[in-house]
């Protein structure tokens, strides 16, 4: 794990910026330090821009995000291909740090190591907000919550906020897999800012 991450209790934000705004993300502390900071690893142009005027379903799109410290060292990249099957968790060499498979679209992601080895799983609720992150035993790691933010905010700006809660000791690569549920659930749920 990151020695970034250790804290048991983190902070995932997206700024407050307009729709056509592209996904970032901060990783704060309890008590609201900076810890790191996510940003698109490339432009896609023109069609991103249209994609954000007509939101909908672009949480299909292929996209990744590059963690960083606040001092620009790179830290992970979480790379999600187009579609919501599979989103990966990459080191800045490009080694796996494991992914998240799709089994039941919004409601159950598998969590692999980068052998592919089973090590967990996310259930989420129905209304998308919270997200329980469990060990290949069906034991408790972390809680994920998706603040509301209210209904303009949601349709109108980028903003989402969710707290994650690690229930330590939890083992590596499941503990940095657990921090970046609420980035991975976000780029595969929440980016397209549909009411449901």
């Amino acid at each position: 794990m990151s020695e970034v991450f250790s804290s048991p209790v983190l902070r995932v934000e997206q700024p407050r910026r307009g729709p056509l705004a592209k996904s970032r993300y901060k990783v704060l502390d309890d008590g609201g330090t900076v810890l790191a900071i996510a940003a698109p690893t490339d432009d896609k142009g023109n069609a991103a821009v249209m994609r954000g005027l007509f939101p909908g379903k672009s949480n299909l799109d292929a996209r990744a995000v590059l963690l960083t410290t606040p001092d620009g060292d790179p830290l992970y990249v979480v790379d999600k291909p187009s579609g919501r099957e599979y989103t990966e968790i990459l080191r800045p060499d490009g080694e796996r740090v494991g992914s998240f498979v799709t089994e039941r679209v919004g409601r159950r992601y598998v969590i692999y190591d980068d052998d592919g080895t089973l090590i967990g799983t996310v259930e989420v609720d129905v209304p998308r907000n919270n997200f329980e992150v469990k060990d290949a035993d069906g034991g408790k790691v972390a809680h994920v919550r998706k603040k509301w933010a209210g209904l303009a905010t949601h349709l109108l700006t980028t903003a989402d906020r969710y707290t994650v809660e690690i229930s330590d000791p939890v083992r590596e690569p499941l503990r940095t897999m657990a921090v970046m549920t609420a980035i991975v659930m976000d780029m595969n749920l929440h980016e397209a800012k549909e009411i449901t």
